[in-house]
This record gives structure tokens, sequence and C-alpha cells, in this order.
């Protein structure tokens, strides 16, 4: 058994989309609709994304704690040479679009890991203590499958927590500015405590940034509750602009025990865009991605 925990330095580049680009850039309602033709595209997407990371630690990101985090479906050729040039490596295992936590090979998970043999496994869930119980239940019965496999086989097991609003919530405060103000902090407590109690244990917790210090600082204490002082956190985008993730980055930086980031969107989205619009090319594209990664690098380690 592995020791829990994980509380090196962690800066991820996340490109494991697949949803977002068929829907946002293709305009389709699912992965399913996409041809051979657009899916060629979305891996090339990646690719370039790659580069741009590669370019990224070029710029002065030590390569020990910088790591990509992408699919098999359009990724196997990126996770591969990551792997063979002995960057960090996670891989995602939850089926893309879902409303809730099912895996992308439901009956060969493990065969699939094993074959990607990445550092990190990861899982997105989205999870509100209001939602259904019976979601709820299902949600964590599948965490349970993926954190116990990850802690017997060697892995190391990130888990990406998005704690959605209800439609009362929202109405309820109005916006969803004021759902991240005054309700989301103490929430993600509440579901934290709650898939330990199931059992969960994430060596790295992945969460959406917030606005005081104090809030992280309460999120950090349930997280290493018990035998868990080694277990860490990663500040995530969500896809907004770079001012806010600028923000929840300087914030989070300043508290033990958030240990980097995990930025997308915000890094890649329009180049990619304009890339597909044939606005701009390969080159600055790669450059563009260096340049934003690099950019939120130096914003969360400076002191």
């Amino acid at each position: 058994m592995q020791i829990q925990g994980y509380d090196k330095p962690l800066y991820i580049l996340p490109f494991d989309h697949r949803a977002v680009f068929a829907k946002e850039l293709f305009g389709y309602s699912s992965i399913k609709e996409l041809n051979e033709l657009e899916r060629h595209q979305i891996k090339e997407f990646k690719m370039l994304i790659y580069k741009g990371f590669k370019k990224a630690l070029e710029k002065g990101i030590p390569t020990e704690y910088a790591a990509i985090l992408c699919d098999e479906e359009f990724g196997q050729e990126v996770l591969i040479d990551a792997r063979q040039n002995g960057f960090l490596t996670i891989l995602t295992t939850e089926k893309s679009g879902e409303d809730e936590f099912k895996f992308q090979y439901p009956d060969s998970f493990e065969d699939h890991i094993q074959s990607m043999h990445p550092n990190f496994i990861k899982v997105l869930i989205r999870y509100n203590p209001l939602d259904d119980e019976e979601k709820k239940d299902f949600q964590k019965r599948n965490l349970k499958i993926i954190s116990d496999y990850s802690k017997n086989n060697g892995f190391k097991f990130l888990l990406e927590l998005l704690v959605i609003p209800t439609k009362n919530q929202l109405s309820t405060l109005g916006s969803k500015e004021e759902f991240d103000n005054k309700l989301r902090p103490s929430l993600t407590i509440e579901v934290i405590k709650d898939l330990y109690d199931f059992g969960i244990e994430p060596d790295v917790w992945k969460l959406e940034g917030f606005e005081k210090e104090i809030s992280y600082e309460q999120i950090l204490n349930t997280i290493k509750e018990g035998k868990r002082e080694k277990v860490g956190l990663v500040i995530l985008g969500r896809g907004e602009d770079e001012q806010k993730v600028g923000e929840w980055l300087k914030t989070g930086s300043k508290i033990n025990g958030v240990i980097g980031f995990a930025v997308g969107r915000t890094v890649f989205w329009n180049s990619i865009e304009k890339f597909y619009k044939q606005e701009i090319g390969k080159a600055q594209v790669i450059n563009e991605v260096a340049d934003n990664f690099f950019h939120f690098y130096k914003l969360f380690t400076q002191k």
C-alpha cells in the first residue's frame, strides 16, 4: 500500500476535454456525432496543446513538477510521448459530457490504465449535497472502485470536484458569483467529508478557486483530516477568464497545502478556436499555449 497523498508542486495543463470540442467547435450535441475527419482534428488540437506544454517547460517550468492531463480517446499519442519523455501524466477515466461519473471504459478500465500507465488517475464529478440520493450513491460507488484500484496498483488518484448549484440555490442567491462566494466553500467541505466517509481517498483534490484565503484554509483543514497530511489541492480554472483565474491562483498560492493549479481552457481555447477557423497557424497556437501556461506558472509561484 502506497503512502496517502501528494505534496510536491504540481502544475497541470489539462486538455482531456472531449464533449466541449464536439459541442462548442463542431456544434454537435455529443461526441458520437463526430466524423472521422473531426476526430482527427481533435487529435491534432491536442498534439498542438502538448507541444505548447513542452515549449512552456523550455521557458522555465520545472519538468519534475509539470504534468499533462489528457484522455486516451483523442490523446493516446500525446500520453505515450509524454511518458517516454519522462513527463508526469494524468489519465482521465470518466466518460465525457455526462452529468454523473461513469467510466469511459466500464468493462475494461483497468486494462486501459495499465496500457497508458500514467502517474495519476483522474476522475471528474459534479456533486452537490442536495443532489438526488440515488445519483450520489451511484457516483460514490464508482469513485470507491477507482480509489481502491489506484491505491492497490501504485497509481496516484486525482479527484476533480465541481460543486454545481441547484436551481433553488441559484434563485435564492441570485447569481453564480454569489453562490461561489457565499455557499460553495461550505458545500465543498460537506462533499469532501461525505466522500471520505464512503472510503474515497484522493491523493490530490482538484477544486474550483475561492475568493478568500479563509476558504482555502478551511477546506485544506478538511482535506488533511486524520492521517491525510500529505494530501494536496490544485486549483482548476473552470474556463474562467484570465483575470478571474489569476485572482484564484494568487489567493490560493499563499496557502500551505495548495500545491499547484490545473488551468486548461483559459490557456488553450482561444488559440485552438482561431486555428480551427484558420485565423492562425500551428506555430502561433504552440507559442500562445506556452506563453499562457507559463504566465499562470509565474503568477502562482511569485511570492
